[in-house]
Order: C-alpha cells, then structure tokens, then sequence
C-alpha cells in the first residue's frame, strides 16, 4: 500500500508542478519590458516612473551597443522611457550626457529627461481598463529613433515609432548641435518658447491650439507619433500583452 502510494505521488507530481506554473504564469500581474539598443554606440537609457509609481533600475544605467536589458514592472504601471547619448559618469554616477540628461546623474531617480530626447510613455492598465495604453512622442523633441511593441504581435496592437533619424532633416532652426554635427532636433516649442508652439495660456486647448509647420514636418516624418501635445489619438497604441519590446535604433 505504501509503494502504491508513492508511485501516485511520483507520476503526478511533474503535472502538478507544471500545472503550477502554467497558473502562476496566467495570472502573473507584471509586464516585462526588454530594452534593445541597436544603436553603434553605447546609450543610458532614462526612466521614469508616473505619479505614485517607482523608477525601474533607480532610473538609469548604460546600455552597450547590440545589448538588451528585460526590466519588471508591476501591472498598472505607468511611466517614460528615452535615451541618454554620450554620456561620461564618475565612480559617484556624475557626469553630463550630450542629450537626454537628468540632472547630472546616472540614476535619474524619479527625474525626467532634459529636452530634446524621444520619449516612450506608456500605462499598463489602470482601475477602470486592463488595457494597455502607449506612444512614441516629440513632444519634448528628437534625439534617437526609438519603436515599443509587444513581443509575438497580439489582436489590435500597434507599433509606436519614430523609427527615421529627424536629426538628417531638421530645420536649422531646432538644430542642437555638437562639434558641427546635429545631435537632436528640438520641438518647437523649445526654440520659440512660446505659448502659441508650447499649448500653453490662451492656447492650453485643442481648440486654440494647432499644429505648426514644425509639427506637420515631424507629422510626416514619423506618422505613428505624438508631433505636439494635442496631435491625432491614431498615434496612441492600445494593446494587451505580458511583454514588449522597447528598440532604440530600431532595424529599417
């Protein structure tokens, strides 16, 4: 009787286990973010949590060229990703970056990315939706190409992109250059400072508030993402997935 039961018990056990799993997996309530940099050089990607939400990685960290990171976050998270360009830290984490920096530090700890940079925002879910919700903006302007999309595609989920290098097109009046050479492209609203380019004051509505000819540029350029702050809801995403991937320098 005892030989019967312990040969029960050792049969279904491997089935328990990866019935076990299979359900532990299923009503996982995480997202997994994989950060790929296609770029030839190194990047420091910058994150930033939303109100009320963590950091992941205290906000920042270096990232080679041809590596990847897979990063956790909990359901309903919501946050901003961009990227940081070249870089030089000390052994404390100061230093300066050319474009996309946080306040002279490696880890951005809840800091956002100082303009020009692409920025990725997204929310996974929320009180009311399970939905996922994301974008690729220029709002804050252009530093790199950058693309997020679920891993495996899924029923109704799109790609966000600006995956073209505005840099090669940008009007000599958004220009930020380095050594003669232009290393991001700023919104309008950073060069002209102005509330009728910034959506802000008498133009803080999209009634009032309109695309420039700088915004129809970036429009047509990189047609899948937020050109201004009031720009066509066709360039949010909506999607449900358990991970996604975020490209910087994505492959043309």
């Amino acid at each position: 009787m005892a030989h019967s039961s312990s040969s029960s018990s050792s049969s279904y056990s491997p089935f328990i286990l990866l019935l076990c799993m299979l359900l532990c997996f299923f009503t996982s309530n995480g997202v997994q973010l994989i950060l790929v940099n296609n770029c030839r050089e190194t990047i420091w990607p910058g994150l930033q949590g939303g109100a009320g939400h963590p950091s992941p990685k205290d906000g920042g960290f270096r990232l080679a060229s041809a590596e990847e990171v897979v990063i956790d976050v909990a359901d309903k998270w919501s946050g901003r990703i961009w990227a940081r360009q070249g870089c030089y830290f000390n052994e404390n984490g100061n230093g300066r970056c050319i474009t996309g920096g946080c306040s002279d530090q490696l880890q951005c700890k809840g800091t956002g990315g100082e303009p020009p940079a692409t920025v990725v925002e997204m929310t996974f879910g929320s009180s009311t939706s399970p939905l996922h919700f994301y974008d690729v903006s220029l709002v804050d302007g252009f530093n790199i190409p950058v693309t997020m999309a679920p891993v495996g595609g899924g029923v109704g989920c799109g790609r966000a992109a600006c995956d073209v290098d505005l840099n090669m097109c940008c009007p000599s009046a958004l220009e930020v250059k380095i050594g003669g050479r232009v290393v991001a492209c700023k919104s309008a609203c950073l060069a002209m400072m102005s509330p009728k380019y910034c959506c802000t004051g008498a133009f803080s509505n999209p009634n009032t508030c309109k695309p420039t000819l700088f915004a129809h540029l970036f429009k047509a350029i990189c047609p899948k993402a937020y050109s201004y702050a009031f720009d066509d809801s066709s360039s949010l995403n909506k999607c449900r997935a358990s991970r996604y991937v975020v490209t910087f320098c994505p492959p043309k």
